[in-house]
């Protein structure tokens, strides 16, 4: 059987998480490590990644900002074999386009290509055919407002870059999930008091009658790792969201 045509799971395989210490990369990566992976954690909180490596078992962690062009290089240079990349470091950039400084609207359009692009260069070359990329994008960003300002237009860039890229790196594989409204410590912080107003809302009006979970997003995660006939696509997962919203 050849790298390409590996079955189901991750056993033996290394499954390394950007930003794994806490919400769909921590979830992720436990998925991954009851798949049988071996599992490698990265996030900026010192504190907070030694809690989730002990939680999940990972056989190592490391505490940079993956931002950083350097710290990935020093990073994936300590790293000796890698099957499978999610990254979910960085979050969304939401408001009007006029009112954003010029270096926040570089950081909003880029931060996620050139992570992305970053984790490549430096990982491929360990990585075997049928090795994955999984990139982290959104569904919410699809429809233009002024709320929303530049998240529109850096949400419409990540499908193409993620084919492209597939391309590029070909055989090891690219894809992009693209999440709606997920239950994160994130989601707790952009909404704050109106949290909980926000879950009652999605419960109320989601054709899945839930909110969707990092747990859910972490088994789309796991999917794409293990299924190596997908490569370039853009994988929605939003519970309907934006069928209703």
């Amino acid at each position: 059987m050849t790298d390409v045509e590996r079955g189901p799971g991750l056993a033996g395989q290394t499954v390394v998480v950007i930003g794994g210490s806490a919400g769909i990369g921590f979830e992720t990566a436990r998925l991954a490590r009851a798949a049988g992976a071996e599992v490698v954690l990265t996030g900026r909180d010192p504190g907070r990644l030694e809690a989730a490596v002990a939680e999940v078992g990972a056989q190592a962690g490391a505490a940079f900002d993956a931002t950083d062009p350097a710290a990935m290089a020093e990073f994936f240079q300590g790293v000796t074999t890698v099957d499978h990349v999610l990254i979910t470091a960085g979050g969304p950039r939401y408001g009007p386009l006029l009112d954003m400084a010029a270096d926040k609207i570089r950081e909003a359009l880029s931060d996620h290509v050139v992570v992305g692009l970053e984790v490549a260069r430096n990982a491929v070359a360990k990585m075997p055919p049928g090795g994955s990329l999984v990139l982290m994008g959104g569904t919410g960003g699809r429809r233009v407002s002024r709320a929303l300002g530049i998240a529109s237009a850096a949400t419409a860039a990540l499908p193409a870059f993620a084919a492209a890229l597939a391309l590029e790196i070909a055989p090891v594989r690219v894809n992009l999930i693209a999440a709606g409204f997920v239950d994160t410590p994130l989601s707790a912080s952009l909404l704050g008091e109106h949290l909980d107003d926000r879950r009652a809302e999605l419960r109320a009006t989601l054709p899945i009658g839930r909110v969707v979970t990092p747990a859910d997003v972490g088994a789309l995660a796991v999917h794409l790792m293990t299924n190596t006939a997908l490569t370039g696509a853009t994988y929605d997962i939003d519970g309907g969201q934006q069928f209703v919203s």
